[in-house]
């Protein structure tokens, strides 16, 4: 039999709308930390039947949201011209944040996606430049010269990939990470990263959401974000998910117990989650 609560998702783009989904949730509260006026009819029936599979997880797609919200605007801020956004599902920050009219935003994501991105965002003014390209990230020939264009038209290129690499494998994570370094204007790389405990967790409670979706989760190296050095990627800057969703008050349910029985101590939050801001390393 079926599962009700899966019928209809049929690909990996389902899961942006199960994002947007959790995006809605926190801009219906009074005390909303961001608010996307635009989610929840992004997100549609698919989204919410998805979110309905674990509304438990909205926490950590929420404090995920704020923190790279807070990321992107500072280096943007700080000198980043252009915003390559790999992945980038049903967001919508170009709409939603204050970022400077000179920014280049460039989203790229499945033609599917894009077209049902344009479709509902035709009206939706944008403060800065937006480029949406659909492209396939696994053709290689098409993204390097995708980065390569992007490369000569910036100086300073913020990469974002929230939410993308879980669902790659371990060479495939690498690959990009060469391939983006080959570039040298792509200065900052901005992704999260779980850990194998909780992907391990994620895929046990949940197998049957993501195998309709087909979206096996993947990445999750034990060697944490050193994995990235052989591709030239360094640490800059690590948020820990329980550590932020403390301090932005969406910490997840039952954290008091577990806060209590030591389950997450200082030295064991890197066992769930992390945001991290990457850099690249001299040559």
């Amino acid at each position: 039999m079926n599962d009700p609560r899966v019928e209809g998702i049929r690909s990996i783009g389902d899961t942006a709308r199960w994002v947007a989904y959790y995006r809605a949730l926190e801009t219906d509260r009074k005390d909303a930390i961001f608010r996307d006026p635009f989610a929840r009819d992004l997100a549609g029936d698919v989204g919410k039947r998805m979110a309905d599979l674990n509304r438990s997880a909205a926490w950590s797609m929420i404090v995920r949201t704020a923190v790279m919200d807070e990321l992107i605007l500072r280096e943007v801020n700080l000198g980043c011209d252009a915003v390559l956004n790999l992945g980038a599902g049903l967001d919508t920050r170009p709409q939603r944040l204050a970022l400077p009219g000179s920014l280049r935003w460039i989203e790229v994501d499945l033609p599917d996606m894009i077209a049902y991105k344009n479709e509902k965002l035709t009206a939706a003014p944008a403060s800065c430049f937006v480029e949406r390209i659909g492209l396939d990230l696994a053709d290689l020939a098409a993204r390097r010269e995708l980065f390569a264009r992007v490369n000569s038209r910036a100086r300073r290129v913020l990469v974002l990939s929230e939410g993308l690499i879980v669902y790659l494998s371990e060479e495939q994570v690498a690959q990009l990470g060469r391939d983006l370094h080959e570039y040298p204007n792509f200065a900052l790389w901005l992704f999260d990263q779980t850990s194998p405990a909780i992907v391990a967790l994620i895929t046990r409670r949940y197998h049957h959401g993501l195998a309709a979706a087909n979206a096996p989760m993947q990445f999750a190296p034990q060697t944490g974000l050193a994995f990235h050095a052989a591709q030239g990627w360094l640490p800059r800057e690590e948020r820990d998910m329980v550590g932020e969703a403390h301090r932005l008050g969406r910490e997840m349910p039952m954290a008091r117990l577990l806060w209590a029985v030591g389950l997450l101590r200082a030295r064991n939050v890197k066992l769930w989650s992390t945001m991290a801001l990457m850099e690249r390393a001299p040559v």
